[in-house]
């Protein structure tokens, strides 16, 4: 079968022809509908080599989608054709926090050379992918694609995450701000309109990323600089926002999260494009916490299917074929897609 691989550091992915993959002992193989193409994807590429421990190659994509194929030896709970999600953070499920539940944060993944499939382990640019365990199976409610569902697992499940642990520095008449609102930007729009009741603020560089912004839940909507930090102050009597979340972690939005933030509150960084934020007594507001986040659990991807499902969401997609994923990262890298890019392996 044809996929889409990662076959070289700081290389371009290539099309290789690969076997078709056979389910072992408690091993899945599903049929791919939906394999979402990912930002960090293009910064995957850029790694020099020796910076991951991942083996190469390995099939691109860790949002994945579709129906299971094969049922491995012992795998009870899901029958050939189910629709499923596949959660993207392979842990090795025994060190303390996978047996919490935040296998993003496995203590072994650079032992296995694993961060999930499409991160070290074959992904979903392909016809089939194989999930080494059933547990990281989500079964789909009735009704909702699973091409829908793909981005879900990691732009859905990333800005959920975000806000949810947000969600105790947003009391009643709060201000969020929102940095980058593209795909993952606009999921976290829409999250914190679901589950809290703030003020949302975009901030984006492009005037139809605010556009879709305000249609998905955002009051207002800024380009960033000087004149966004000043109308986030003048929206918030001059104190700033309890919470900024920012999806793009560059030096300058670093620098303006800083300035919009407010005392006691929160910043949080999704993005990875590679800026630091300084760190001092004068640097960033008095007691305000700062943190990364790096994707989520899996009860948090189930609620988040959940919210798919009850149509209290949405997913901004476009859908490539297989053979049109370079054009989908090309598109990505440009800034002219409208949500994210659903590669489409079986059609």
């Amino acid at each position: 079968m044809k996929a889409y691989q990662l076959v070289g550091w700081q290389k371009q992915p290539q099309f290789n022809d690969v076997p078709a993959p056979k389910a072992g002992p408690g091993e899945v193989v599903i049929k791919v509908v939906g394999a979402g193409a990912c930002h960090s994807d293009l910064h995957l590429v850029d790694f020099p080599p020796g910076a991951l421990p991942y083996d190469l190659p390995f099939t691109l994509g860790h949002e994945n989608a579709g129906f299971v194929e094969e049922l491995g030896a012992g795998v009870t709970g899901f029958s050939r054709g189910d629709a499923v999600a596949v959660y993207g953070p392979w842990g090795c499920g025994t060190c303390r926090p996978c047996r919490m539940g935040y296998e993003t944060y496995c203590e072994r993944s650079g032992e296995l050379k694993n961060g999930g499939g499409g991160l070290g382990r074959h992904g979903g640019m392909a016809a089939f992918m194989l999930v080494p365990n059933a547990r990281w199976l989500v079964r789909l409610p009735p009704g909702l694609d699973p091409r829908v569902a793909a981005p879900l697992t990691d732009a859905g499940l990333t800005p959920y995450h975000a806000v949810k642990r947000a969600l105790p520095y947003l009391p009643g008449g709060a201000t969020a701000v929102v940095i980058g609102a593209g795909g993952l930007g606009q999921m976290g729009i829409q999250f914190l309109r679901v589950l809290s009741g703030a003020r949302v603020v975009a901030i984006d560089t492009s005037a139809s990323k605010l556009a879709t912004a305000k249609e998905l839940g955002a009051d207002e909507g800024f380009a960033p600089g000087e004149e966004a930090a000043q109308r986030v102050r003048e929206l918030t009597a001059g104190q700033g926002a309890e919470v900024v979340i920012d999806f793009v972690g560059s030096d300058s939005t670093l620098a303006l999260a800083a300035k919009v933030a407010r005392r006691m509150g929160q910043i949080t960084i999704v993005g990875i494009a590679g800026g630091t934020l300084p760190v001092s007594f004068f640097a960033v507001p008095q007691e305000c916490a700062i943190a990364t986040t790096y994707w989520g659990t899996l009860p948090e991807l189930m609620e988040v299917i959940a919210l798919a499902a009850q149509k209290r969401i949405r997913v901004e997609a476009e859908y490539f074929s297989l053979d049109q994923a370079p054009e989908a990262y090309k598109r990505m890298k440009e800034g002219t897609l409208r949500g994210r890019a659903v590669i489409t392996p079986n059609g």
